[in-house]
């Protein structure tokens, strides 16, 4: 697929290997079909990618034995070796991996219909994020350069790795996520097992052969196939000391589920979100409106970030309403790579099925459609219906639509909304619209408590990158930014020795002997 037009499949990708202790391993088995939703022609007809291994119970019980192995319960080359040599591996495999943006960048829109714009967005962002992890990696290792003195103990304080990560990223960030997942976790010293989604399975396929040559044997293994095949199966043995994943809660369960050891796992989890909008008297309509439909619908609705639910007050509804849908009905549909699109087409085929049956309950509720292309229907979208008004009795108030419908909920009595916020079983972000600051200052105080971010007169978002990303309560478990991500994915630990002569003379002998790999002042510039 490189340097062919983007709007052509010129070549059917096969992967035919999986990523096993350092090696691209022939896989004779059963493969999957990768089809997008993208058509080109005049029919519509889903589009061939290629195709992936649909690999069994055994075969991921060997992969998993391999990160195991690479990691020898601490002993290993990986979790003992030096942090710039750790970070010379990284470095490497970002440097090959830029080579590959092309091929990735015309998966991305392929397999999930993003946007040229955001494909490249996604691809450069996660360069960006890699680079950036490196540099603090860096800082952490200056900080902990030094000997630490208390109550007559010295202390060398470092981060150590937890174990052997089983990794599992979300098809909606197949990339970017997977990868804020993924490369902390190897950076700080664990051994990973990484599994992609079903959807945006192939763009990872460019960067296998880099993973493979960067990294030593065992370090990073990749498998395919069904979760329930393989990765629950890996959960079961108990040998899994993380578990990263970003999706559905349900998933999230099943597998902590399947351990025998719940106290032994850690999780690091990103799940649903239900971010609400507030729309205050005070607000500046345009500005709430631009940063409504850009909440609401950037990627068709597709993110954890995105805004489900706009709660308006009663005073602005109808010039909000009106001028709201009319902004819906103007965006465009089409190809992702088509100049000025918004809305493309939908990777999951029962995607547009599910918007119509939150749609249809709503409607049998009493909400009624505003805009005047809501929910027209073809074979791979559905067009974004805005509802009003919405109740809490409506499937759309109650579940994470994850697609292209807008329930909008009039309110009156904001403390009566901040009970309903407070309600609800997720708290990641708010995006709060207003410009009374008496009006806006006693809400930002009550918000903090019951979600993770509030964003003042802008949309819901992750980034920037170096920002803290996590949620309460269902939304998720740990922190995921440049920073945190390397605290969550390891765990501190030290070396203490009584401030006595013979201890200080060992000490200093370790020092100057440049042998340990841990007990050294050396630090990265």
């Amino acid at each position: 697929m490189v340097n062919s037009d983007i709007s052509v499949i010129d070549s059917l990708l096969h992967q035919k290997t999986y990523l096993d202790n350092g090696q691209l391993v022939p896989w004779e088995g059963q493969m999957d079909e990768v089809h997008s939703t993208i058509s080109t022609t005049k029919e519509y007809k889903p589009t061939l990618l290629g195709t992936v291994p649909h690999m069994d119970e055994p075969t991921a019980l060997g992969v998993l034995d391999s990160a195991v192995k690479a990691y020898d319960q601490g002993k290993g080359e990986w979790p003992t070796m030096r942090v710039k040599d750790r970070l010379a591996c990284m470095t490497s495999f970002v440097e090959m991996m830029k080579t590959k943006r092309d091929e990735v960048v015309k998966l991305l829109m392929w397999e999930i219909g993003k946007t040229l714009a955001d494909s490249e967005k996604e691809f450069d962002r996660t360069v960006d994020y890699i680079y950036d992890t490196i540099e603090d990696y860096k800082q952490l290792d200056r900080d902990s350069s030094r000997f630490k003195k208390v109550g007559g103990i010295n202390a060398h304080i470092r981060r150590g790795p937890l174990g052997v990560v089983l990794c599992l990223g979300p098809y909606n960030y197949p990339l970017n996520e997977t990868f804020a997942l993924l490369i902390p976790a190897l950076i700080m010293g664990n051994t990973a097992v990484f599994k992609p989604a079903k959807h945006g399975v192939l763009l990872l396929s460019p960067l296998l052969e880099a993973f493979q040559k960067s990294f030593p044997a065992g370090v990073i293994n990749v498998i395919y196939g069904r979760g329930r095949e393989v990765a629950a199966p890996i959960m079961k043995t108990g040998k899994i000391d993380v578990l990263a994943l970003i999706g559905n809660s349900k998933s999230a369960i099943a597998l902590q589920d399947q351990h025998p050891y719940k106290n032994r796992l850690r999780l690091i989890l990103g799940l649903e979100a239900k971010n609400p909008a507030i729309v205050l008297p005070s607000a500046d309509l345009e500005l709430a409106i631009d940063e409504c439909i850009n909440g609401t619908l950037s990627y068709n609705g597709q993110r954890c970030t995105a805004l489900k639910i706009v709660y308006v007050h009663e005073d602005i509804k109808d010039e909000f309403n009106k001028r709201f849908s009319k902004r819906v009905d103007e965006l465009k549909f089409g190809q992702p790579w088509e100049e000025g699109v918004k809305l493309t087409p939908l990777p999951e085929p029962g995607k547009p099925a599910y918007i119509q049956e939150l749609i249809d309950d709503a409607k049998d509720k009493g909400a009624k459609i505003l805009n005047e292309r809501g929910g027209h229907t073809s074979d791979n979208y559905i067009y974004p219906a805005v509802l009003y008004p919405v109740t809490e009795n409506m499937r759309v108030y109650q579940e994470e639509q994850f697609g292209p419908v807008i329930p909008i909920k009039p309110f009156k009595d904001i403390h009566a909304l901040l009970d309903e916020i407070a309600k609800s079983n997720y708290g990641q972000q708010v995006s709060l619209f207003g410009d009374n600051v008496e009006a806006l200052a006693p809400l930002i105080d009550v918000l903090v408590n019951l979600v993770c971010r509030v964003n003042l007169n802008s949309s819901c978002q992750r980034g920037p990158d170096v920002l803290p990303f996590t949620g309460r309560k269902d939304s998720a478990v740990g922190t995921l930014s440049v920073h945190d991500a390397l605290r969550s994915f390891s765990i501190r630990t030290f070396v203490a020795s009584k401030d006595n002569p013979k201890n200080n003379e060992i000490i200093q002998k370790l020092l100057k002997s440049n042998s340990s790999n841990f007990v050294n002042t050396d630090y990265l510039l």
